[in-house]
C-alpha cells in the first residue's frame, strides 16, 4: 500500500490566525512543530494500516515548513516551490489512497478558519460548472484522474462539512470555526490521536478495496473571481482564456489535469498584481 499525504497548516489544531501561519512571524515555528506532529499521525496510521511507503507533500504557502528533522523517519518528503502539481506533487498512479491533513474551508466561508481558496490574496472564488469548490475539491479530483481516492480530510468543521461529499472518505474536524481568525480547537495530542486512528481506517479501507477515485464527468469550465483587474489582464494571457468581467476569467476544457494547471498558473501570473498582505 503507498499511501500520499498532502498536508496544509491553516487546519491544524491550535492555529486560527493569520500570524500563526505567516512565516517571520513569533508564532510560526511553533506553527511548524504543531504542523509535523499531525504529520507524523497520519504516518503513523498509514503505518499501522500496513502501508508500504509514504509521501508527503508539504503544502502550505511556500511549501518548506515541515520539520525534516522531526518527520516519521519511515516517510519521504516533498518540500519547496514552485511545483508543478502544487499541492498534490509527487502523485501518480502507483499510490493506493490519499489523506489530506489540515486542511481549510473555500473562499468566502462563514466562520471558517483562515478560509481561501489556493491565494487568499489572489482568488476570491474558484468555480467548476458553475460551483465553488475547495481546495480539497480540486486535489481529490486530480486524485481521481490517476485512479487514487482520497480516504481522509482533517481540518476545520467547515471543510470537513464540505469534504463528506467525497464517496468514502472519512473526516476528523480538529477545532470548530469561530470566524476567520477564531476557533475553539482539541487539544493538540487529542487531535493527533484522531488523526492517526483516522488514517488507519482509510488506509485499511482502501487497502479493502472500500474507496473509489472521485472525479465529476466533463467537459468542465473553470472560473475564477481575482482580487483586482490588473491581476485580470495578466491571468488572461494564458492560451484559452477568456475574461467574461472586468475580474473574471474563464477556461474550458475536458482534461481536468489541464484545468488544474491553468488555475496554478492563475495564481503564479496574478501574483504581481494581488493585494500585499500575507497569505
Amino acid at each position: 500500500m503507498n499511501v500520499y499525504v498532502s498536508i496544509d497548516m491553516e487546519g491544524v489544531a491550535g492555529l486560527a490566525h493569520l500570524q500563526q501561519v505567516t512565516r517571520g512571524s513569533i508564532d510560526y515555528p511553533m506553527a511548524r512543530e504543531l504542523m509535523t506532529g499531525e504529520a507524523n499521525a497520519a504516518i503513523v496510521g498509514a503505518f499501522d494500516a500496513g502501508a508500504t511507503s509514504v509521501l508527503v507533500n508539504d503544502s502550505h504557502g511556500t511549501m518548506f515548513n515541515l520539520l525534516p528533522e522531526r518527520l516519521d523517519s519511515r516517510a519521504e518528503l516533498v518540500v519547496g516551490s514552485p511545483k508543478a502539481w502544487s499541492m498534490m506533487q509527487g502523485l501518480g498512479a502507483g499510490f493506493d489512497v490519499c489523506l489530506f491533513v489540515a486542511y481549510h474551508a473555500r473562499a468566502g466561508t462563514e466562520a471558517a478558519v483562515l478560509d481561501h481558496t489556493y491565494s487568499g490574496r489572489l482568488l476570491l472564488d474558484v468555480r467548476v460548472n458553475g460551483e465553488p469548490w475547495t481546495e480539497a475539491d480540486l486535489n481529490a479530483a486530480l486524485a481521481g484522474t490517476f485512479g487514487v481516492p482520497v480516504g481522509l480530510v482533517t481540518g476545520d468543521d467547515k471543510c470537513c462539512a464540505r469534504a463528506a461529499r467525497i464517496p468514502g472518505v472519512r473526516t476528523v474536524a480538529v477545532k470548530q470555526g469561530y470566524g476567520r481568525n477564531a476557533a475553539r480547537s482539541l487539544h493538540p495530542s487529542v487531535a493527533r490521536g484522531r488523526i492517526r486512528e483516522a488514517a488507519e481506517a482509510a488506509v485499511r479501507a482502501a487497502d479493502a478495496g472500500a474507496l473509489g477515485p472521485w472525479l465529476p464527468p466533463g467537459p468542465y469550465a473553470l472560473e475564477a473571481d481575482v482580487s483586482t483587474t490588473g491581476a485580470a489582464d495578466l491571468c488572461a494571457l494564458a492560451p484559452g482564456v477568456t475574461r467574461t468581467g472586468p475580474r473574471t476569467l474563464r477556461f474550458d476544457t475536458a482534461d481536468f489535469p489541464e484545468l488544474y494547471r491553468c488555475l496554478l498558473a492563475f495564481t503564479y501570473l496574478g501574483a504581481s498584481e494581488a493585494p500585499r498582505y500575507p497569505e
